[in-house]
């Protein structure tokens, strides 16, 4: 990937950047919410743009009645007819063969719930017959984790799902230029140690997967390193802890003050140690999801930045929800990116 000062001197923005990137290594991507337009039209332009490979997921009676509304040809996209009860039991026997330590559900199950679209394109997933799944902009979160966490499970090390952001802030000047990825921004309201453990665990694994940095992953706090005491205090070191123990390979460090994460003067200062992630982190993570929420608006609205990010985190193939209020520009920004979280 291009590095941030290629990509601003190209006067590239985040999302063009990854667009970009997409189109190097286009994967199969899944769109089950077919009944909406803006899935179509947002499938054309990937299509059109070699961005990746829709594969349409439901009726092709109700396929076909909202293209003819959006106004787009689906003819040279590959449709999967949930109704084909054959095209079913190939799926199927393909899922069964997918760990049983990653799914929730029986071949009986299974052939149940695969008259919903989404729970038929990401079994699709599972069954490595597509690479990644869009969804969200007609389901709701719960029923797109739902989905996930029962069609594709969590990874090795993780215990809840999580979601980032990935923010361009004018005017900052850090490691990656003026990018920070932030956590978790929107799933976990009051995470425990272990939450905090896996939130960091995932968001490192994605974006190292995304952006191609090398994760250099800060717990937030108010205190450094023991300069204040609190039992929020106590849960972040005990996260931290959790993580050297379940991924050692990762570089994460706190607790620490936001200045102490990102700007290299202040962290000579307050950091008497040697540390990997002081002053030049690239992932930040939030004690709970109130400061996240504060701290990701506070970039949007004080300093003129933008947030981008609907993959989710944790689950062992990527899975993007978005947000039903997606303007079709914006869901082929996301479906960019879930595609380029396509290992």
């Amino acid at each position: 990937m291009q590095c941030y000062s290629e990509r601003e001197e190209k006067n590239m923005t985040l999302i063009e950047t990854l667009i970009e990137k997409a189109k190097k290594s286009p994967k199969r991507v899944a769109l089950p919410e077919c009944e909406a337009e803006k899935t179509l039209l947002a499938a054309r332009r990937v299509k059109d743009e070699g961005i990746g490979i829709p594969v349409l997921v439901g009726d092709p009676a109700v396929i076909a009645e909202t293209a003819a509304k959006a106004g787009v040809s689906v003819d040279d996209m590959e449709v999967v007819n949930i109704l084909d009860e054959a095209a079913r039991d190939s799926v199927i026997a393909k899922y069964m063969e997918y760990p049983d330590t990653k799914r929730q559900l029986s071949e009986k199950g299974a052939r149940r719930k695969m008259k919903n679209p989404m729970y038929y394109a990401m079994i699709m997933e599972a069954a490595g017959l597509v690479d990644c799944t869009f969804c969200g902009h007609v389901n709701t979160t719960g029923d797109v984790l739902m989905t996930a966490m029962q069609a594709i499970g969590m990874q090795d090390g993780v215990d809840v799902p999580s979601i980032f952001a990935l923010t361009e802030i004018p005017g900052f000047s850090g490691s990656e230029g003026n990018l920070l990825a932030l956590a978790d921004c929107g799933l976990n309201p009051e995470p425990k140690a272990d939450d905090l453990a896996s939130i960091a665990i995932a968001t490192c694994d994605n974006v190292k997967a995304l952006m191609g940095w090398e994760p250099r992953c800060a717990f937030l706090s108010f205190s450094t390193l023991g300069s204040g005491a609190a039992e929020s205090v106590d849960k972040i070191n005990a996260a931290i802890s959790i993580v050297k123990e379940r991924r050692p390979d990762l570089k994460v460090d706190g607790e620490f003050q936001l200045d102490t994460a990102v700007l290299p003067q202040v962290a000579a200062k307050k950091v008497r140690r040697e540390s990997e992630v002081a002053g030049k982190a690239n992932i930040l993570i939030f004690p709970d999801l109130t400061a996240a929420n504060i701290g990701i608006k506070m970039i949007q609205i004080f300093a003129g930045g933008k947030g981008y990010g609907h993959t989710l985190s944790g689950f062992n193939k990527p899975v993007a929800d978005s947000s039903r209020g997606s303007s079709v520009e914006e869901i082929v920004g996301d479906i960019a990116m879930v595609i380029i979280a396509a290992r």
